[in-house]
């Protein structure tokens, strides 16, 4: 930055700035020094109408006789201004927050939203600013909302739900490149919200709860399918050891007296219930 605060960048007005070597011929030189004469005869009362304070972000850019006087801006502090010859154009270079209102897209996919966002961007070469545009301002802000537009047509919804930032990032993109010949260095840009139609939430929200249905069932058939080669192992061993079976019986029946129930189950032994079976089919 020069000590202006302007960007170290190439003059891109330099077609707009009148060539110095031309000046500003014989009647302009004429004008000029009545003007300066004027001055002189009234001083000092003069010199309040010449003397302009221009604070420290802001920048004056000084046309003389329609031309611009330099190709720096003025300023910050004190300028002179020669009456009747010279006038000149106050320019803010403060960081300028435009809320972009929301825009009606439709997405690769065909479906309806409403995006709105935030800009931000400054004014870096006043010179442009006032030579380049008639009002550097709107022409941002128009720029913001049909760049904006054109961006998220070319986005999916699930683009543009999820990849916020890096939208917000081709849109500065773009802004940054067509608005360099107005003096305009675009800060950044956000997109602030996503408005979705109710039926599409709706349908959204019946595709993730079908899909969650899904993994769940899914878990569970995992979960039965283990759950049954455990129980055919457990039986195998069972089957091998009849005591254990025995053994199996007593400890649910421990779990169950530990429950404070009123009902009380006794298991018979497989033997005992085997040969009741062989003799009612004997009798």
């Amino acid at each position: 930055m020069d000590p202006q605060g302007e960007a170290p960048k190439k003059n891109n007005t330099e077609h707009l700035v009148a060539d110095r070597r031309e000046g500003i011929g014989v009647c302009g030189w004429i004008l000029v020094s009545l003007s300066f004469l004027l001055v002189l005869i009234t001083f000092p009362i003069s010199i309040w109408a010449c003397i302009k304070v221009i604070r420290e972000y802001e920048r004056a850019v000084v046309f003389r006789l329609g031309r611009v006087l330099s190709k720096k801006a003025k300023g910050p502090g004190l300028i002179l201004i020669l009456p009747c010859t010279d006038t000149f154009v106050k320019v803010d270079l403060r960081t300028v927050t435009c809320n972009i209102p929301p825009q009606e897209i439709l997405t690769k996919d065909a479906v309806t939203t409403q995006v709105d966002g935030v800009l931000y961007y400054r004014i870096h070469s006043a010179i442009s600013a006032v030579a380049n545009i008639t009002d550097v301002h709107s022409a941002t802000f128009l720029l913001a909302q049909s760049t904006l537009r054109k961006v998220l047509g070319t986005q999916s919804l699930a683009q543009l739900l999820s990849g916020r930032e890096e939208i917000a990032h081709s849109v500065k993109a773009i802004l940054d490149n067509a608005t360099e010949q107005w003096g305009i260095k675009v800060a950044r840009v956000e997109i602030k919200d996503v408005r979705i139609p109710v039926a599409m939430q709706r349908a959204m929200a019946a595709e993730a709860e079908a899909a969650r249905e899904a993994r769940a069932k899914v878990v569970a058939a995992e979960g039965e399918m283990n759950a049954s080669k455990t129980l055919k192992q457990a039986s195998i061993v069972l089957s091998e050891s009849p005591a254990g079976l025995q053994l199996r019986y007593l400890q649910t029946l421990t779990t169950l007296a530990a429950e404070n129930n009123s009902t009380i189950v006794f298991p018979l032994p497989i033997n005992m219930l085997e040969s009741l079976g062989q003799k009612n089919k004997k009798g």
